[in-house]
């Protein structure tokens, strides 16, 4: 049994009639079946089918991958390798084409096409067809090779051409002339160019009658000037064409010395423009070896090609300029930057609009992923006067592409518009009907392609800007105006600058209530940054220039309580974000009891009512927050030692001390390390290391950084090898670094930590003593000061707690009411204050 589809190496049955076996030889492939029953039972005939079963499903596989990923380069390739040695001619047109539909094609891919093509078919239909593929090829890429087969293949099977009929030898000087300016003055390889144009046109010259010397001259005038043309090229080889020359002068009866190299004999035009090209080439030949180099690598060649360009550039001639940048993108053709250099060149430099909108094309199809190739694609068809239709293919294409950001799409779109509202405006200029429809299809499509992935951000603020502002403007539309601008709102509802752009274009157009409508709408808001400060502050703004006393006086009114309310919080993150601050839900767990009441309320506090305490600290902001700093700055170096024994920020280079348990970080006692505090975010371990240079002895450094955002906290820790080091760096002291004040001091957490509870517990006292009475009455009747008599304090029973719920307290404390002087019975004065566990057994039922 046959497989299903062709069997290996055989063609069509459709196209068998017009294919002879010599031509379908020329296929690399293997030898056609043989259907003899003898053939099929043969130990080849089955390693053959084996083969054709690998191949068959490696073909499949590559069919499978192109389908999920039409856009792989390397699998098209094999993909066509594939069907060429399998010899399926229909499948491998089908599959170049569509390689060619995405990328263009090598010069030895388009060769080997022609090559496959002319081995199958004969015939004018043949010719033509294999006439589009090279002139496909030519375009792509600048090959000499391939424009030397092109015009080998004209001339051997076009039939006008090979029987020298007017119409094929005009036909063949236009080709000629397309390849001298493709290729001709292309220093290492377009004297080839030329010297297969002064064969064919001698070939003419030997085909015209003796008699008709008429014809001879004009043929005659024809080669002389392409001979003086060639000349005036720096090519290499020129003193050999230049001797070529003069032996066919000899030829035509001109006295010359054919076999020197001097320019006696020749006319002063021709040797002037000789000695000219002889000179640009002695300074291009460097430059030219440097490119041809076999034994440099990729980045290497590419610089090369650069400092060539920059060099042609400086000489003033763009065509030779646009040449070598087509063979710098022959070389390097997926490089973004030479085509973008090569394009914006073109921009600048070249004006006709059909070669830079080929150029454009071919650098979208090598390098389709970037957004300003294709970017600068519209723009160019724009300047050429393009129809509306090839603008939107171009534009359609490029959002098929895959970029690599969404602002790349962003451009893309607002380009798209940039060039319809110009259009628009225009109309009467540009071909075609075009209306405001197309651009509010093009913001929908861009709305609904971006709002996700850009949301509260500048581009698509612009874009819903630009959106309603056309709107507005082109469409006359107020209603869709504000349709957009309230979709923005929901979009970027975080961002104070898109209620600031809705509320302008109001005010814009007197539409005072509106504007303040939405001013209401806003203000209550949170907003990114300082946006909901700057959203108040401009209603205020627009009160004053806008609004009645009455509407000023509203605003002040809702105003004020909100930009206090936001004051209290920037305070409060500001708290927050203090580098000494501290875990509060850690911390919590770990406090003592004198850290509890330390850090809480004072009793005074306790006393008021909540809503009372609420309103005097919205009252008195800047006092609770200095509260809280001289709190937070007490515990600040404690917390950065426990902090920096948790997790250790080093500098990447030095190696961690291990403990001898492997993996674990050995804790720091910090006995000759300064404490640097006020450091620069910016400020590196490698920064530290020179400020402390001339010093000396360092050994290890610790910058603190925030467990949460990573940035530096302003803070860092540098070890020693002695006091003495020590002490040097601590004289640096106050010093700048880095634009500020550095703070150095010796690190003492123990010390220190001792010193804050002690203190802590002075400011606890004094509070107290302060609630309760400056004066406590002794167990011997003795007035004694608090401060100086912890246990008379300990003692004292003038204290009172306040509230309804003073059944249920410890007998030593005073209820609401009682006197602090009623006498005591003695039952009273001998009883013994209860502990807790007694007093936790008063509210436990007996059985």
């Amino acid at each position: 049994m046959e497989p299903e589809g062709q069997s290996l190496g055989t063609i069509p049955e459709e196209e068998e009639e017009d294919i002879a076996m010599s031509d379908v030889a020329e296929i690399p492939k293997a030898t056609a079946k043989d259907n003899s029953s003898d053939s099929r039972d043969s130990p080849d005939s089955d390693s053959d089918s084996e083969d054709e079963a690998k191949q068959n499903l490696e073909l499949q596989t590559l069919e499978l991958q192109l389908c999920n990923e039409p856009s792989n380069y390397d699998t098209h390739v094999q993909y066509i390798k594939v069907l060429r040695k399998m010899g399926e001619v229909e499948k491998l047109r089908q599959a170049r084409e569509a390689m060619n539909e995405i990328f263009p094609l090598t010069p030895a891919m388009w060769q080997e096409w022609v090559r496959d093509e002319a081995s199958l078919s004969a015939g004018p239909e043949a010719f033509l067809e294999i006439e589009k593929i090279y002139e496909r090829g030519v375009s792509d890429y600048l090959s000499v090779p391939l424009w030397c087969d092109y015009l080998k293949f004209v001339q051997e099977y076009d039939p006008s051409v090979c029987e020298c009929l007017p119409n094929g030898i005009l036909k063949a000087r236009s080709l000629f002339e397309r390849a001298i300016t493709a290729a001709g003055l292309l220093v290492s390889e377009g004297s080839k160019i030329w010297e297969a144009y002064r064969g064919f046109e001698q070939t003419i010259f030997h085909t015209i009658d003796e008699d008709n010397t008429e014809e001879k001259e004009k043929e005659t005038q024809r080669i002389r000037s392409i001979f003086h043309r060639q000349l005036s090229v720096p090519l290499a080889n020129l003193r050999s064409t230049l001797l070529a020359y003069k032996s066919w002068e000899v030829e035509q009866g001109t006295a010359l010395d054919a076999e020197s190299s001097d320019l006696d004999g020749i006319s002063s035009n021709v040797a002037s423009a000789y000695q000219k090209a002889l000179e640009m080439y002695n300074a291009r030949a460097h430059l030219e070896e440097q490119i041809c180099r076999q034994d440099i690598s990729e980045s290497e060649k590419f610089q090369q090609y650069m400092i060539y360009l920059k060099f042609e550039q400086s000489s003033g001639d763009p065509s030779r300029v646009q040449l070598l940048y087509e063979r710098a993108i022959t070389d390097f053709p997926v490089s973004s930057d030479l085509w973008l250099d090569y394009t914006g060149y073109l921009d600048k430099t070249l004006k006709v609009g059909s070669v830079v909108k080929d150029v454009y094309s071919r650098a979208a199809k090598n390098c389709p992923w970037v957004g300003e190739l294709w970017v600068r694609s519209l723009l160019s068809l724009e300047r050429g006067r393009a129809s509306e239709k090839e603008i939107s293919t171009v534009f359609e294409k490029s959002l098929h592409c895959i970029f690599s950001t969404p602002e790349e799409y962003l451009e893309l779109y607002l380009t798209r518009v940039d060039g319809l509202r110009r259009r628009i405006l225009l109309s009467g200029e540009v071909e075609g009907i075009l209306d405001f429809s197309l651009i509010r299809d093009t913001f929908q499509s861009a709305s609904a392609y971006l709002s996700q992935q850009m949301a509260n951000t500048n581009g698509l603020l612009h874009l819903y800007a630009y959106w309603a502002h056309l709107e507005l403007k082109l469409g006359k539309d107020l209603t869709s105006a504000r349709g957009v601008w309230e979709s923005l709102l929901k979009i970027c509802g975080s961002m104070s600058e898109a209620s600031q752009g809705y509320i302008a274009m109001e005010i814009e157009l007197g539409n005072i209530s509106e504007a303040r409508s939405i001013f209401k709408r806003c203000y209550r808001k949170r907003f990114d940054g300082t946006g909901s400060e700057d959203i108040c502050h401009s209603w205020l703004r627009f009160e004053r220039e806008y609004g009645t006393l009455e509407d000023f006086d509203y605003c002040v009114q809702k105003v004020t309580p909100r930009l206090e309310e936001l004051q209290l919080f920037r305070l409060q993150q500001e708290s927050k974000s203090f580098p000494g601050s501290v875990d509060q839900k850690d911390h919590s767990v770990k406090k003592t009891g004198r850290e509890k009441r330390k850090s809480g309320l004072s009793k005074s506090d306790e006393q008021q009512s909540p809503a009372k305490h609420q309103k005097s600290t919205a009252q008195k902001p800047n006092k609770v927050h200095e509260k809280e700093k001289g709190q937070i700055q007490n515990l600040a170096e404690e917390n950065e030692v426990k902090e920096t024994k948790q997790k250790v920020e080093e500098q990447p280079n030095e190696q961690q001390v291990k403990e001898s348990v492997p993996g674990r970080v050995k804790g720091f006692t910090d006995e000759c390390t300064a404490f640097l505090s006020n450091l620069n975010p910016k400020a590196s371990y490698e920064d530290l290391r020179k400020f402390f240079s001339n010093v000396g002895g360092v050994s290890s450094i610790r910058i603190l950084h925030d467990k949460f955002t990573g940035k530096s906290r302003g803070l860092a820790y540098v070890d020693f090898i002695d006091d003495a080091h020590l002490a040097a760096a601590i004289a640096k002291n106050k010093q700048m670094f880095l634009g500020k004040k550095i703070s150095i001091a010796r690190s003492n957490p123990k010390q220190r930590k001792k010193e804050s509870a002690g203190q802590g517990a002075q400011e606890e006292n004094a509070q107290t003593h302060k609630q309760t009475g400056n004066v406590g009455t002794s167990a011997s009747g003795e007035s004694a000061s608090a401060p100086n008599s912890s246990a008379a304090w300990n003692r004292s029973e003038n204290i009172q707690l306040k509230g309804k719920n003073t059944f249920a307290m410890p007998r030593n404390v005073r209820p609401l009411g009682v006197s602090a002087r009623k006498p005591k019975t003695e039952e009273e004065e001998d009883e013994k204050p209860k502990s807790n566990d007694e007093f936790r057994k008063m509210f436990i039922k007996k059985d």
